[in-house]
């Protein structure tokens, strides 16, 4: 199964796609030749110019991405590296440089070269439409594949595609915005609006065109959704606090405001050796987060399709269960963290020597660390008659506890008859366009995109790069309910967005919006907790999760030094990812506030306006 999900590998499907333009702002941490104001005005420009034709069959926006594998050809187009840029943060999109199959090789090396790709998107301009062999790639390709034109000129050259019946996005603006604007309207970043303002051929006439409708994230600059840049500076301040006073290495911040990414900044390095910057595509060990970024949302789907019932109790679904305490706990006691289990288990204290191998084999078949593999069976043998056998303390009372989510996974998995990690990435992470998201990341990504956790010198006896750094997980084999789950800071955003936007993303519905209202909304009447969600603290003192966030925000920490809340009054999305537990656990992140103090950046900012 492991294959299954390598969306790394390009050869598992293929989306080609032609296009001539590059993008560059803010949200990609770069340096754009549009900054602040003056990008929003260019970008309303580039949308006046910007008309989608030969779309009858609605290829456009992209839907499926789960099913497609996506290729870039660029000829002559310059700013192609920034349309690929922005094209890759919707899916995964290889490259390729048509000048190179124009001269010494053919085209029928091109057709060869990217065979495997179902779907092609081609950058084109008028010098390039003076080719006749490109046309003729493009025909030849669109009788097998779905093909995208991203044509780049002011439409002279239209009538050389009067036999073409690819999805054209036509641009008669050539900037840097305008690479930008297109590779994110194929994807549903941002609506098309208009039409063609004159008659071009007999085919492409005035008046003509095809609209749209934005169905995901677009990325962009603060400006576009009526902050000033310069508000946001003190984002800077306090992460690089954070990294001065080692509370941890690195970080990546993104917000989201308005289903629009205006911020995604990455700081510091890796490790405190300073080896590696750390990436805005950077992959951490989100902790705790996994239990709402994929326990919770599994649940969610189950109890909505009616194959969970919030209301069932632990030994309706597990019959080892019907003869412990846990047989009459209902789900949702579980879920809100009120069923009296103790917070955790003993995990490596318990380990004996004859319980771990460093060779894998199918006597050792669980791999927990690198050169550290567990013996066959011992999930069932000792951890799950551990959590059979724990006490029960605290029934009715809030006590935050792991087990919650490790009987959840078992629970959910019972249902489904699949694999958690298998079962999120399938009907989640895939669909959704979430490239790094996902549990073992070591098999599918370089170490080097992957941020180290602590160096544990009593477990594991190796630096955590790759392996999740949760005990309990870690003898689960990477797959746990509690903990577990990978993923870089543009995948949470696209699926915290998908819950803010009450379900929907990228023209499909994953939950209806009562289900997410359900399970977002306070549930408790002992704490603030919703189901599986951590919400907003109402006493003042605590400012959790911060200062100024409103009293419908939900999300969730992690202990590795993760922060994920979504705040539906202010329309945003906030993100806070580092690996504060590198090389050792401290805890100046929190007693520096950092992440409540970022957030109220953001906040304050919204505020101030431009």
């Amino acid at each position: 199964m492991e294959k299954k999900y390598m969306r790394k590998n390009k050869w598992r499907f293929c989306v080609l796609i032609l296009s001539g333009f590059v993008l560059v702002h803010s949200a990609c941490a770069q340096n754009p030749p549009f900054t602040g104001q003056a990008y929003v005005n260019e970008e309303k420009a580039v949308e006046k110019a910007t008309i989608l034709l030969n779309n009858g069959q609605g290829l456009i926006p992209l839907k499926a991405l789960g099913q497609l594998n996506v290729a870039s050809i660029h000829f002559s187009y310059p700013y192609a590296t920034g349309f690929d840029s922005l094209a890759n943060k919707y899916t995964k999109v290889d490259s390729f440089n048509g000048m190179d199959y124009v001269g010494i090789k053919s085209p029928d090396v091109l057709d060869f070269d990217t065979k495997l790709y179902n779907t092609l998107i081609v950058q084109l301009t008028d010098a390039d439409m003076a080719n006749p062999q490109i046309v003729g790639f493009i025909n030849t390709n669109r009788r097998s594949k779905n093909v995208i034109i991203a044509y780049f000129g002011d439409g002279s050259s239209l009538p050389k595609l009067d036999n073409v019946t690819a999805p054209i996005i036509m641009s008669q603006r050539s900037s840097p915005v305008s690479a930008y604007f297109s590779a994110q309207a194929i994807f549903g970043g941002i609506a098309i609006t208009q039409n063609l303002s004159k008659t071009f051929s007999q085919k492409y006439r005035a008046n003509t065109g095809f609209i749209t409708t934005k169905t995901r994230l677009q990325y962009t600059v603060p400006e576009e959704v009526g902050i000033n840049s310069k508000n946001l500076n003190d984002i800077d301040n306090i992460a690089y606090e954070a990294i001065r006073n080692q509370a941890t290495p690195g970080c990546v911040v993104l917000v989201a405001k308005d289903g629009k990414v205006i911020f995604n900044k990455a700081y510091g390095y890796h490790t405190y050796d300073k080896a590696i910057p750390d990436k805005i595509t950077d992959i951490f060990d989100l902790a705790s987060v996994t239990k709402i970024s994929a326990t919770t949302i599994e649940t969610m789907r189950l109890t909505e399709e009616g194959r969970l019932n919030l209301d069932s109790t632990i030994g309706t679904y597990i019959p080892m269960a019907r003869k412990t305490n846990k047989n009459d706990i209902r789900i949702r006691e579980l879920m809100e963290h009120q069923a009296g289990l103790i917070p955790d288990i003993q995990t490596y204290e318990k380990l004996k020597p004859t319980d771990i191998s460093i060779d894998s084999s199918a006597a050792y078949p669980t791999k927990v660390a690198l050169h550290f593999y567990l013996r066959k069976n011992y999930f069932k043998d000792v951890m799950w008659a551990d959590m059979l056998d724990s006490p029960l303390k605290t029934r009715g009372q809030y006590v935050y506890s792991d087990l919650s989510m490790c009987f959840m996974k078992e629970i959910d998995e019972t249902v489904t008859a699949t694999p958690l990690n298998e079962y999120t990435q399938e009907n989640f992470y895939d669909p959704l366009g979430m490239q790094t998201a996902g549990f073992l990341p070591y098999k599918r990504f370089p170490q080097s995109q992957i941020v180290p956790t602590e160096y544990d010198e009593v477990f594991r006896h190796s630096l955590l790069d790759g392996y999740v750094h949760d005990p309990t997980a870690a003898l689960l084999g990477g797959v746990s309910g509690n903990a577990g789950l990978f993923s870089s800071a543009n995948d949470l955003a696209i699926l915290y967005q998908m819950l803010l936007n009450r379900g929907t993303y990228g023209g499909d519905e994953y939950f209806k919006p009562e289900t997410v209202d359900l399970y977002t909304a306070k549930q408790s009447d002992v704490s603030r907790r919703g189901i599986g969600f951590d919400r907003w603290d109402p006493l003042a003192d605590h400012h959790y999760p911060s200062k100024l966030a409103s009293p419908k925000t939900f999300g969730h920490t992690g202990y590795t030094g993760i922060g994920v809340w979504v705040d539906p009054v202010y329309n945003l999305v906030y993100i806070f990812l580092s690996n504060r537990v590198n090389p050792k656990v401290t805890d100046q992140l929190s007693s520096l506030n950092i992440r409540p103090r970022i957030q109220d950046a953001v906040y304050e900012a919204i505020q101030k306006g431009l």
